[in-house]
């Protein structure tokens, strides 16, 4: 008898009640100081009261203890889970990013009641600021900072601290639904562009001209009819026209004449008699010089014996 109504009893009660129950909710800032952990703001779990675990210990809450809380006002809600129950009576302490996803301020009503969610395989992040890219290793720190998280919703924006700098991060696409459970499991991630990320306008490089191909000689190479095209000035004052094109290759130019003036070519010029004569001129004779300041030996000391005759002084007597 006993056993069957308390098979029945409890039975009962398990399959038709579920932990839910109001509370006024406070930011973790507003904690007192002996319980309040600061850490705690920049991750997914809250805190309730402690007769709020004796509930859930009677009603065989499997761990990891998951929880759905919600604006009754707005309809949104969340999901998170629980660090400790060390909250006065009535309230429940949240860490900032939820009440701002929730629109909630301090002192209003939210509901909550225990949720199963499926395990995490898949979560897409947006960064919400340019900074992030800061971060080296972004993978890492993820990794790291998702430890303080049980639970990850879409659209929610939950914040992290790293190096004393707060990052807002928005939660695209969670799969293989809208909120999972992120406690023991190998959770692919993929990142969006931050917002406000421009990308860098792709310029295409300029083709080098090969210089062995086609180049031609030195004066095409560096447009030397284009340099010396320009009009210059003569130390008595004519101006000195130079004509548009050097290059050889460029086809002849129509003579511009005035009205009524016939042209017979050019006068031919003789060369003067004197440009002539050094042009005839001997090169290159010019005595040498010498840095020795000796004199030279003269070439031929002794003079020829061939065709000498010697004086009657010269003759040698021999008794």
């Amino acid at each position: 008898m006993f056993s069957s109504f308390g098979s029945t009893m409890f039975g009962s009660f398990n399959s038709s009640n579920k932990f839910e129950e109001f509370f006024r909710c406070y930011p973790i800032s507003m904690m007192p100081d002996l319980i309040r952990k600061d850490d705690s703001n920049f991750g997914g779990k809250i805190f309730l009261p402690q007769s709020s675990l004796n509930k859930l210990t009677m009603l065989h809450i499997r761990y990891p203890m998951l929880f759905e809380i919600k604006n009754e006002s707005n309809g949104k809600f969340t999901h998170s889970g629980v660090l400790e129950f060390t909250a006065e009576e009535g309230r429940c302490y949240l860490p900032q990013w939820m009440m701002n996803t929730l629109n909630l301020n301090p002192g209003n009503l939210i509901k909550i009641n225990n949720c199963d969610l499926p395990l995490g395989k898949f979560v897409k992040i947006e960064p919400q600021s340019v900074d992030f890219l800061d971060i080296s290793d972004p993978k890492a720190v993820l990794e790291n900072v998702l430890r303080k998280f049980s639970t990850l919703t879409v659209d929610d924006i939950i914040e992290i601290n790293y190096n004393d700098q707060i990052y807002g991060i928005k939660i695209l696409e969670a799969k293989p639904s809208n909120g999972i459970c992120v406690v023991e499991t190998d959770l692919e991630t993929d990142f969006a562009p931050p917002v406000g990320y421009v990308e860098p306008e792709y310029k295409p490089k300029k083709k080098e001209i090969n210089k062995s191909s086609g180049a031609g000689t030195m004066a095409k190479s560096i447009e030397y009819a284009k340099i010396a095209s320009n009009e210059g000035n003569k130390l008595s004052g004519k101006i000195e026209y130079n004509i548009n094109d050097l290059s050889k290759d460029a086809p002849p130019k129509k003579l511009e004449l005035p009205e009524g003036q016939l042209f017979f070519g050019f006068p031919i010029i003789p060369i003067e008699k004197e440009e002539v004569e050094k042009e005839d001129a001997p090169k290159f004779t010019g005595s040498g010089q010498s840095l020795r300041t000796k004199k030279r030996k003269s070439q031929n000391p002794f003079p020829p014996l061939k065709n000498h005759s010697r004086s009657p002084d010269d003759v040698i007597e021999i008794d």
